[in-house]
């Protein structure tokens, strides 16, 4: 039985993440909701509306720890219903506490980042140690920009946002490059008629340097104390 509670008013900005609450097996369990509406173009790692297409909205929703369905894109589809939202969206999952989320924004780039990273590690190792089945610690990260990306530009948006992760892990003290079930979803506009869309996102390009150094800030705050 889950019990969906109306979000508390937030902040105006580019990427306005309301905070919701439901219940589920007797435990009050939190989640973010932001809903971006129409004119939004997001490519995303996401098990529920990953890839790359017109999206609605994003839900980054709190699990508990041991979670064991196998379904977690129907249980996100159930979730995001239960809160209201219609149409094609994104939904993200985490056994993190999605109410200690990080927040930054850089030259009109805006970043949402929770962090869990009780299961992490590095990409790389050996083979035979990669194909145990991983928890939903997870690091999420939802990056808006206000300009329209080409889509090998939002490609390269994704891996700007993964290496300011990387960075903010190092720089916290964290040897490791995320979790094994890390996810990112990065939101542009949708080009109007006429209207160019940005062909780079590369952390030296206009656009991705502001987004590097806003999922940078936002993971770091994200990060449970060392």
């Amino acid at each position: 039985m889950t019990a969906v509670l109306p979000p508390p008013r937030t902040r105006a900005g580019l990427l306005p993440v309301g905070r919701r609450s439901r219940t589920e097996d007797g435990e009050r369990l939190p989640a973010l909701l932001w809903v971006a509406g129409p004119g939004w173009r997001m490519i995303s790692t996401a098990v529920l509306g990953g890839g790359l297409g017109e999206r609605a909205w994003v839900l980054n929703a709190q699990v508990s720890h041991g979670y064991r369905r196998t379904d977690p894109d129907r249980h996100l589809a159930e979730l995001a219903r239960d809160a209201g939202v219609r149409g094609a969206g994104v939904g993200l999952m985490t056994a993190a506490d999605v109410t200690r989320h990080g927040q930054a924004a850089d030259g009109g780039v805006e970043a949402v980042a929770t962090a869990g990273i009780t299961v992490r590690g590095w990409a790389a190792v050996p083979a035979g140690r990669a194909t145990a089945r991983a928890g939903p610690g997870t690091i999420n990260i939802v990056v808006a920009l206000p300009v329209p990306l080409t889509d090998a530009a939002l490609v390269n948006a994704v891996a700007t946002a993964t290496e300011a992760k990387v960075q903010a892990l190092l720089e916290a003290g964290h040897d490791c490059s995320g979790t094994p079930t890390d996810a990112v979803c990065v939101a542009a506009r949708t080009p109007r008629p006429g209207q160019p869309a940005h062909a780079f996102a590369g952390p030296r390009s206009l656009w991705g340097a502001r987004l590097a150094r806003a999922v940078h800030r936002a993971v770091g705050g994200a990060l449970p104390p060392s």
